[in-house]
């Protein structure tokens, strides 16, 4: 039939459920005029029939009201003439007329609904484009980024070296350290944007994870680096837990002094588990753990540009968690990851700790 317009099934499977309606439409109608008095049952499938035709395949406005046109008049026709003998009262004839008007008010319903999933399919499409510009992007700035700080490197690093003017090498110096924070803030605005792409959890020993954490960052600081966990296994992306462990240790590196204690603590509830980093350098101003703690985005400040706490939050968001920040009673602070416990009947659940899972410690 030519006034289809799209097909929400099989295009030869719509024209068969039409076939078959037209059929037994004309079969129920031929039932209507030759069954006087009986016809409510052959008028109401015509009706209904039509309905679920409709349902299962979109017409042009113009088809459907030529379809409707001829059920109402070959219908109504056959009511009126059978009143006009006698065989029923007129007032059966008013069926038709609120028939095509429920017919309607269903036509617009489901022009209703067909605008709403275009409209949502449109979005999931647009949503996909800017998945892929997304990841283009960050390409781009991985390649068109890191490549001229590179290079830039190297030639500062030649002059570094072949430098006999002692001031000549001071700048030199200057402008590697500034070169090394570019590259960080550039692997981190890089690290920033993959958070947005989905990866699959898994069953991870947490407190494992906590103690290579540890291996790797004591030998980058004179700290009193010491770990603390009884998490077990859990449902995590081992790469994301390390990137948000990173950034929170970097900043405890960073607000600290030699001989300062760092110390990482796990701990498993019944609603979730929590990794705190704790330190005891020199705290946070009145107010600003609570600012942290609010935040949802980079909080710059004076000694950095609030990306290492924007990624750590957005790996924790992911797995339905969150990061608090306090201020330590004497001094210090506590940056704290927070993640639910897997739903009962999860794929986690088999993966459950023992009570008595050890803590381990290790004081470089």
């Amino acid at each position: 039939m030519s006034d289809i317009d799209s097909w929400p099934t099989d295009p030869r499977r719509g024209r068969r459920l039409l076939a078959i309606w037209a059929v037994t439409s004309g079969v129920n109608v031929a039932l209507m005029y030759l069954y006087p008095g009986r016809e409510t049952v052959p008028f109401h499938l015509v009706w209904i029939g039509l309905s679920i035709v409709y349902g299962f395949t979109a017409w042009r406005p113009a088809g459907m009201a030529a379809v409707l046109l001829g059920v109402a008049v070959s219908t109504g026709y056959i009511l009126v003439h059978h009143a006009a003998t006698g065989a029923i009262g007129w007032e059966e004839a008013t069926e038709v007329p609120l028939m095509a008007a429920l017919f309607g008010v269903m036509v617009w319903h489901v022009r209703l609904r067909q605008r709403a999933l275009a409209r949502i399919a449109q979005l999931a499409r647009d949503e996909r484009r800017q998945a892929e510009m997304q990841q283009l992007f960050v390409r781009l700035v991985s390649h068109e980024l890191r490549t001229p700080i590179t290079v830039a490197r190297g030639y500062t690093e030649l002059v570094h070296g072949n430098a006999d003017d002692p001031r000549v090498a001071e700048d030199a110096a200057v402008v590697l350290d500034e070169l090394d924070k570019l590259s960080r803030i550039t692997h981190r605005l890089v690290t920033l944007m993959l958070m947005a792409s989905a990866a699959p959890r898994e069953p991870v020993d947490v407190d494992a994870e906590l103690a290579r954490a540890l291996r790797r960052w004591s030998p980058t600081a004179e700290r009193a680096w010491r770990v603390r966990s009884a998490v077990g296994v859990a449902r995590i992306v081992p790469e994301r837990l390390e990137t948000a462990l990173d950034c929170l240790l970097e900043n405890a590196v960073k607000f600290t002094a030699d001989g300062d204690p760092i110390e990482l603590v796990g701990v498993r509830r019944p609603d979730g588990w929590t990794i705190a980093v704790v330190d005891g350098g020199a705290g946070l101003a009145p107010g600003r753990a609570a600012e942290l703690s609010a935040a949802s985005g980079p909080v710059p400040s004076e000694s950095g540009t609030g990306l290492g706490l924007a990624i750590a939050r957005a790996v924790v968001s992911a797995w339905g968690g969150r990061i608090s920040i306090e201020a330590e009673p004497g001094g210090g602070t506590r940056a704290a990851i927070w993640v639910p416990a897997d739903p009962p009947g999860s794929a986690a659940e088999p993966y459950r700790l023992p009570a008595s899972a050890p803590a381990q410690t290790r004081n470089p």
